[in-house]
């Protein structure tokens, strides 16, 4: 039996990019009259002649496979829009792949970009119990790290101040606070601690 703790398959994902070519007007009038007729002309069912829509399909992922085991640490390396994030965001269940499959074995937390599951309207504190609770975890066993997590996350202060209002260094610090001490079984982490300041960087390593 296979020790691996995710495994995918030939994944693929598939995403399609739109392209519209508008025709240029010479005046306020003629925007405001084309706008008109285009909006009469969908209103009766008729096609627009004046904008020219095309797609083309762009793949991110294609027929990827491998396996990652217990105790591993990977990471992808590559340049800007090869892909690397789809998936992440495909194993962290953001995304459904086009075709292909992946499964995982443990509990996940996920950490693609800043506060990823947090809400704004709830305050730090609350949003380290919605993390706990949806890795699964008691009440009780996210109380015994809660004291670590906001020492760690150094905003005490803010505790009880709706994230919404956190700068992206407060919001970055307690997000990765939350997602390492709750002891997920696999972390999934993007670029995300780019955003903090050197002292934090060096602390999460």
């Amino acid at each position: 039996m296979s020790d691996a703790v995710i495994r995918v398959e030939n994944l693929s994902k598939k995403y399609i990019i739109g392209h519209q070519k508008q025709e240029r007007h010479t005046s306020l009038r003629d925007a405001i009259t084309s706008g008109t007729q285009n909006f009469a002309d969908r209103l009766m069912g008729k096609k627009n002649l004046d904008i020219d829509d095309t797609s083309e399909e762009f793949w991110a992922l294609k027929d990827v496979s491998f396996e990652i085991k217990q105790g591993d640490r990977v990471g992808i390396i590559g340049r800007n829009g090869v892909g690397k994030s789809t998936p992440l965001k495909i194993l962290s269940r953001i995304t459904e792949p086009t075709s292909g499959k992946t499964s995982i074995k443990g509990r996940v937390a996920s950490l693609l970009e800043v506060g990823t599951g947090f809400h704004p309207e709830l305050t730090g504190r609350e949003n380290v119990y919605l993390n706990g609770a949806i890795l699964g975890m008691g009440r009780v066993e996210i109380k015994k790290k809660f004291d670590e997590i906001v020492a760690f996350a150094e905003i005490e202060k803010f505790l009880d101040t709706p994230v919404k209002r956190y700068s992206s260094g407060k919001y970055m610090r307690l997000a990765s606070a939350a997602a390492a001490h709750l002891e997920p079984e696999i972390l999934i982490v993007d670029e995300v601690l780019a955003v903090g300041d050197a002292a934090f960087q060096k602390k999460s390593k």
